[in-house]
């Protein structure tokens, strides 16, 4: 069964990419999908296996790497960890392939789109059921391997190409400490699997080691080299400038990146070291000082967008910062329950994002959409469940999952967690306003698309529709269903030793205005976003007006990207051409290729002159070189 989830994507994508026209496009959708299906329904009967029998397995494949000592397995490891992950993949995968069938139902490459679709899936399959860390980076890129190939799918956009690029190297940052890291595992403890580094490490908390001419405890410096890798990956703030430029993709890139796969990667690698970051607080206090300053950040910047997909982007990379905040607190088992709510609410906002554009004939700015609520009602339904399981409306998945946050970040009893619970707090109130934001400037008030008639606008087909209703169930239902299993009194029975926790949580209950403040919070803030919104506008342009520095500082994103161009991509450019010009084409070039090119002509053009036709010029050739053979001959 195991065999089976991993592999399948991988099937399809290899018969789709090679054979897709002999098969049709039609044919080669049905069967990526079906076998992402199928991997998902098994994933679930691993789920449940986990569950109810306490299943654990480790699958040796084959002998990846073995060189003396040194041996590395291809394995499928499933433990609690990896179920939940499996489950969240494979079935969020499942979903935006079926969705995908009717979004990219006119664009002429259909099968290369799914072919790429489930080789990110198999990917990221591969990375979460890894027992090494070797394996796991194996999935690592090729999840950016496909990341790239999906974004920049449209290549003949100019923007499509530069964002794909720009992802790819963004992340390649954080996965050359990535690399660093497991680099410096396998110096010090000889091998890269997991469970013989996790044992390992209590042995080794003590030794110090220099790194660039920097004293560091080796723990800690791993657990901060692999957090850079889970930084490019998660664009946490620093290493998060590629992930708004990657809506440039198709819609269903965005929600597979962007809610179950790619972007949780970097969770779920802080997670499953657990072992190693909780011999290291400082490595903790980066983790949830950077998740903290990534959920404000995220949060302000996308009060001010107006691109409907940029604006959910901004969303998952503020709610990515919970995430690590969370771990950073030593709440692992809540970082990943809100991962696996965050899942469905996103994928479904992402989705009904994509409905919306299909509907406004691929218009994505909020500012030229409004009134149509009425004209789209399921759509519009859709997004107001997302919506409201996002902002943590009460009694749906996201008000179980981040209000948790809130409150093991309190209950943790530190500094650092009552800075985390307060930023939560915060958070959840900018989330509440962006969100209802871009419902009613969406959905509500007068209809100021000028580009298509409003009798136009048509709800999206079925086969769009009907994935997003089933993300709406795990919308409202995951939160309530799975608590109690997740962050439960008990929950240690169920992660059992796929996370690993030295200090148990005070069991205490959080103060009463602690939890009741985020709902209320978020309740209130409704009926405000549509009086400043729809009912009252002038209110917002003229504090726009008035503050038009603060406003463009939000809307240029902190200036993150101007910044990055003066500091890094001007100054890199122009060494470039420097080297180019100078280097390569004035210096290799005109005494290398381009120099032997001429020699060689200016030889050839002489040697042309002996080319006379005369018999005597012949035999004058040849008489000098018998005499300088004679001579060579008596010599040596």
């Amino acid at each position: 069964m195991e065999y089976t989830i991993v592999l399948l994507p991988l099937l399809g994508s290899i018969i789709s990419g090679f054979f897709g026209k002999q098969l049709g496009a039609k044919l080669c959708q049905v069967l990526t999908s079906s076998f992402v299906l199928i991997s998902a329904i098994l994933s679930f009967f691993i789920f449940y296996a986990v569950l109810i029998e306490n299943y654990s397995s480790n699958k040796l494949i084959f002998n990846w790497i073995s060189s003396g000592d040194f041996s590395v397995n291809w394995s499928i490891n499933i433990d609690p960890l990896t179920s939940v992950m499996l489950v969240i993949v494979s079935l969020i995968s499942s979903i935006i392939h079926f969705y995908s069938i009717g979004y990219m139902s006119s664009d002429p490459h259909k099968s290369r789109f799914m072919a790429y679709l489930s080789l990110f899936t198999f990917f990221m399959l591969t990375l979460v059921t890894a027992d090494n860390f070797l394996q796991l980076y194996f999935g690592w890129e090729g999840v950016g391997l496909c990341s790239y190939l999906l974004i920049g799918f449209w290549y003949k956009r100019p923007t499509a190409n530069a964002a794909a690029i720009k992802a790819f190297i963004v992340n390649r940052v954080g996965d050359f400490g990535l690399a660093i890291g497991i680099f410096l595992i396998f110096l010090f403890y000889g091998t890269v699997d997991y469970n013989e580094v996790f044992q390992q490490t209590p042995a080794l908390i003590q030794k110090e080691v220099v790194f660039l001419g920097i004293e560091f405890n080796l723990i800690t410096l791993i657990c901060l080299l692999l957090f850079t890798g889970a930084m490019g990956k998660s664009a946490q703030i620093l290493l998060h400038t590629w992930l708004p430029d990657a809506m440039e993709g198709p819609t269903p890139v965005s929600a597979l990146i962007h809610a179950a796969t790619m972007v949780t990667a970097g969770v779920f690698l802080v997670v499953r070291c657990s072992p190693l970051f909780e011999y290291s607080q400082t490595a903790l206090n980066v983790v949830a000082s950077v998740g903290m300053l990534t959920a404000f950040f995220a949060a302000t910047v996308a009060l001010v967008q107006n691109d409907i997909k940029k604006i959910v982007a901004y969303s998952t990379c503020s709610q990515l910062g919970y995430m690590f905040f969370a771990a950073g607190v030593g709440a692992y088992h809540v970082a990943i329950f809100h991962l696996f709510t965050h899942a469905f609410f996103k994928a479904l906002l992402f989705l009904g994002a994509g409905c919306v554009i299909h509907s406004f004939n691929e218009e994505q700015d909020i500012r030229s959409m409004g009134g149509v609520w009425k004209k789209i009602p399921y759509t519009y339904a859709l997004m107001i469940i997302g919506t409201l399981a996002l902002t943590g409306f009460p009694f749906l998945s996201g008000y179980y999952s981040k209000d948790a946050i809130i409150e093991f970040a309190y209950l943790k009893g530190s500094t650092i967690g009552y800075y985390a619970a307060a930023v939560g707090v915060i958070t959840a109130m900018l989330t509440a306003i962006y969100s209802w934001r871009l419902i009613f400037k969406t959905f509500h008030g007068k209809y100021n698309n000028k580009e298509n008639n409003l009798s136009s606008i048509h709800e999206s087909p079925l086969i769009m529709l009907l994935p997003s209703c089933l993300l709406a169930i795990g919308a409202i239902l995951t939160g309530f269903l799975f608590k109690e299993m997740f962050i439960g009194h008990d929950n240690s029975e169920f992660w059992s030793n796929s996370i690993l926790f030295l200090e148990a949580f005070e069991r205490s209950h959080p103060p009463t205005w602690l939890l009741i403040t985020t709902p209320l919070t978020v309740i209130l803030i409704i009926p405000i976003s549509y009086y400043l919104f729809v009912e009252n506008e002038k209110i917002l342009k003229n504090f726009v007006l008035k503050n038009q520095f603060l406003y463009n500082f939000l809307l240029n994103k902190w200036y993150f990207d101007e910044l990055y161009n003066f500091i890094f991509v001007e100054p890199l450019k122009k060494i470039g051409l420097f080297l180019w010009r100078k280097g390569d084409i004035n210096t290799i070039d005109r005494y290398g290729p381009d120099g032997l090119s001429r020699l060689i002509k200016i030889i050839s053009d002489k040697a042309v002159n002996f080319q006379s036709g005369y018999l005597y010029h012949y035999a004058f050739v040849m008489l000098i070189g018998f005499s300088i053979l004679l001579t060579y001959l008596i010599l040596y």
